[in-house]
């Protein structure tokens, strides 16, 4: 199966396991048909990464927390799909 590839890492000493584990939801059902596989990678020392086809898409250290859905939608779009509209989730707030 050919697709884009996500992966999440999160720090399990501080259980943000549910917390990827819903970004990941969010994504899949978002790009269901551009992605081919959201992997949730176990990790610890506050790490919470998300990485699409290799590229940092979000990190928690860096961007100051952790990102909306809609953010984080944007940022993969723009990676796998910049030509795809997002509707209301292209207007910022």
């Amino acid at each position: 199966m050919s697709g884009h590839r996500v992966t999440i890492a999160y720090c399990t000493q501080c259980q943000w396991l549910l917390r990827a584990g819903w970004m990941a939801q969010e994504l899949l059902s978002t790009f269901s048909t551009e992605l081919a596989e959201v992997t949730l990678k176990p990790g610890t020392g506050g790490i919470f990464e998300i990485h699409c086809d290799g590229e940092l898409v979000w990190e928690r250290k860096r961007d100051g927390g952790f990102p909306d859905a809609a953010e984080l939608k944007r940022r993969i779009r723009d990676i796998i799909a910049p030509e795809r509209a997002m509707g209301h989730l292209d207007r910022k707030g």
